[in-house]
């Protein structure tokens, strides 16, 4: 039996990596999904392939900071699909460096897309969500809708990320301050913390400078030495990095029916190796 039969499921960054992972997971429990990436070829391959193994979803690309961005969201949602249940914002990188040498642009850029997209994606919702709770209460029938908010272990302090841990840190706030808000909508909103997961993001470097992905027009350098990776891997219990499809599992958990009781809450994904 497929446990998100007839629901509509947001995701956002899910071209790619964890985000990739969550959307064929929710889509294979009979989610109808909507997929975002700042790369329209990822999306679209993406959509296509569930498509191809008879589920639904279609596209909603370009970047979370954009003004308009979480209206378009909202609005692909409720024209295809006509519900929104599930709502999880996912989209991210990191751009790290220390206080001392970290711009205004490299603050604002990583803040934009971690805290305040999340911001305007939920605030955009929150008339549908309502409207929808509305009726379920008139017709006797109690819903619930999810939202799960893509938190870090950096979010307790990670040197060297100043903007990425403050940014993540504010989506637990988020997280708890909105539970309180929209319990009354029957909305369960937690937030899952990821600890070390093997992404494109976190891939050992190959030579000294490693690769770029560019964001925004940014070029922005991604990968991790090796040896931070093996001494990383020293500190997690199980002993190795997560993979996306771990890390998809743990939002899973937090958008099924088994749930619905559980709000306000920070699962963190770690391996054992971390807390916040």
């Amino acid at each position: 039996m497929n446990k998100l039969a007839g629901k509509t499921a947001l995701i956002t960054g899910s071209g790619r990596g964890i985000g990739r992972s969550l959307v064929l997971k929710l889509a294979s429990e009979g989610a109808r999904v909507v997929v975002n990436d700042l790369d329209a070829e990822a999306a679209n391959e993406v959509v296509y392939w569930i498509r191809s193994q008879g589920g639904e979803a279609v596209a909603c690309t370009g970047s979370v900071t954009a003004p308009d961005f979480a209206e378009r969201l909202i609005n692909t949602a409720v024209e295809n699909y006509k519900s929104i249940d599930i709502i999880v914002n996912n989209a991210g990188y990191t751009w790290d460096n220390v206080v001392q040498k970290m711009s205004d642009e490299q603050w604002y850029s990583i803040i934009d897309c971690h805290l305040t997209a999340p911001f305007r994606i939920l605030r955009a919702a929150y008339p549908v969500i309502r409207a929808a709770a509305k009726a379920d209460a008139a017709a006797g029938k109690e819903v619930w809708r999810k939202v799960v908010n893509i938190s870090s272990v950096s979010a307790a302090g990670n040197a060297g990320q100043i903007n990425y841990s403050s940014a993540k840190a504010g989506i637990l706030g988020m997280t708890k301050t909105l539970a309180k808000e929209w319990g009354r909508l029957k909305v369960n909103v937690n937030a899952v913390a990821f600890g070390f997961i093997e992404t494109r993001l976190t891939e050992a470097l190959a030579g000294d400078k490693g690769k770029t992905v560019n964001i925004d027009g940014r070029d922005i350098r991604v990968g991790v030495p090796k040896a931070v990776i093996e001494g990383a891997s020293t500190l997690i219990a199980a002993g190795r990095p997560g993979t996306t499809e771990e890390a998809a599992g743990a939002v899973y958990l937090l958008c099924i029916p088994e749930s619905n009781y559980v709000s306000g809450q920070v699962l963190v994904c770690a391996g054992g190796g971390s807390n916040v």
